[in-house]
């Protein structure tokens, strides 16, 4: 498989979404990808090209009561992560990030993969509500899109920056 789809998605991650430089934001590593596989498995979702991967989402579950805490900005995306149960009903689920190559947007993935992650999970947890932390108009009308799509209501954090 080439990296060369690989490279272009991290530094397209490292430009918009510069979580080196902001506390507030997740750093997926090792193991914080561990911990939400074990929230559950379609937390990751992609979609790749014969160069690799042109399409990532990250959804994250968790309690109602943790999504209240975090969309009044009482705690942030790590703390979200880290206090997030792993052994019991999981009722909201955060639309954490969307990353998708240039030349693939406007053609429905981010959509297509965070609804096919979001039917995944209601299978073990019961959703009952969307929240998103937007990034841009793009990211927002896409939650807008995806919450209506699934029928769920979306709560929304202040934008960011």
């Amino acid at each position: 498989m080439s990296t060369k789809n690989y490279r272009r998605m991290m530094q397209l991650i490292d430009r918009v979404f510069a979580v080196k430089n902001d506390p507030d934001q997740l750093d997926v590593d090792e193991k914080v990808m561990q911990h939400l596989l074990r929230l559950h498995p379609a937390t990751f979702a992609g979609h790749s090209d014969e160069n690799g991967p042109v399409a990532w989402v990250l959804v994250i579950p968790t309690t109602l009561a943790l999504m209240q805490r975090f969309i009044r900005s009482e705690i942030n995306e790590k703390q979200l992560v880290d206090f997030t149960p792993e052994d019991e009903p999981l009722e909201a689920l955060y639309l954490c990030s969307a990353t998708v190559l240039e030349e693939y947007r406007r053609q429905g993935l981010t959509r297509r993969l965070a609804l096919e992650s979001i039917e995944k999970i209601r299978q073990k947890h019961p959703l009952k509500a969307l929240f998103v932390w937007p990034f841009s108009d793009e990211g927002d009308a896409a939650a807008e899109a995806i919450a209506a799509e699934a029928k769920l209501p979306l709560y929304k954090r202040e934008k960011r920056g």
